[in-house]
């Protein structure tokens, strides 16, 4: 093969960033590694390809490593394409939280004496929005990681479909873990009631919670004030209109999936601590 038509070498791998415009030429993939899925986004002269593959190993990666080459996975790779919206040829990667309710499960349980209260801090993994062409048409939704679901409600009858993810519930902001692709929220627990609370697990709102990233790329959230008072199932929660102030200068990447409402304690969920 000449010289002059040899594909192009592949690009260093960088770090991937959530809202970047990436531009591709005809033929061209992006390849990304991150939480537990490898992703190519190939850009045709008529569509736009999205091949994924959930990883094998169980380690923990702590970089999203991305590049761009000619490259492209086997044909065992699960395969989606997308007509091209328009003309354009960059491609923008978008965080979302999840689109149901997160049953948060610390490791070890916790108990809140009376009258007290506790902040601990949840990670939860976010979904990736896809968008490409000018207008950012968005192409795909999807998990970084295989979601868990579990049924959270009094009876087979009557409750909640939620996804389900375990936490070792941080007391102590410094010890959670930093990964570009999960979302920081702080929760306050207030147990305003005469005995002991035992939190074996709650529900997290992420359809009403917005990201923010802040300028070590860490994604955050507002955080979640839930009350309870007397009966655990009337327990009741508030979302911040502001982030704390340890997460430093944010900008806003993703609004809400659904519409919280403004600043009022509204019941949380019927379920909130399943």
């Amino acid at each position: 093969m000449d010289a002059k038509t040899q594909p192009a070498p592949p690009t260093p791998v960088t770090d991937g960033e959530w809202g970047q415009a990436y531009t591709l030429g005809s033929g061209q993939t992006h390849q990304h590694e991150l939480s537990h899925t490898r992703l190519w986004v190939t850009l045709l002269d008529q569509e736009w390809q999205i091949r994924t593959e959930r990883s094998m190993t169980d380690v923990d990666r702590v970089r999203w490593n991305q590049s761009l080459s000619h490259v492209v996975p086997g044909g065992e790779v699960q395969l989606q394409r997308f007509i091209r919206p328009d003309e354009g040829n960059t491609v923008q990667y978008h965080p979302a939280l999840a689109d149901r309710p997160t049953v948060i499960r610390p490791y070890q349980p916790l108990t809140i004496p009376a009258a007290g209260e506790c902040t601990i801090y949840v990670g939860t993994l976010v979904w990736m929005r896809i968008c490409a062409g000018n207008a950012r048409h968005e192409l795909t939704t999807l998990p970084l990681a295989d979601p868990s679901l579990t049924w959270v409600g009094r009876s087979t009858m009557s409750g909640d479909l939620c996804y389900s993810a375990p936490s070792y519930a941080r007391l102590v902001l410094d010890a959670v873990p930093k990964r570009p692709w999960r979302a920081l929220t702080p929760v306050r627990i207030c147990n305003r009631r005469p005995t002991p609370l035992l939190l074996e697990r709650f529900s997290l709102p992420t359809p009403l919670l917005p990201i923010y990233q802040n300028e070590k790329r860490m994604l955050w959230t507002p955080k979640v004030t839930v009350i309870c008072e007397s009966d655990i199932d009337a327990a009741r929660v508030k979302i911040d209109q502001d982030l704390i102030a340890a997460a430093g200068a944010c900008r806003l990447l993703a609004p809400p999936r659904e519409n919280p409402g403004r600043g009022v304690f509204t019941r949380a969920f019927d379920r909130m601590f399943g």
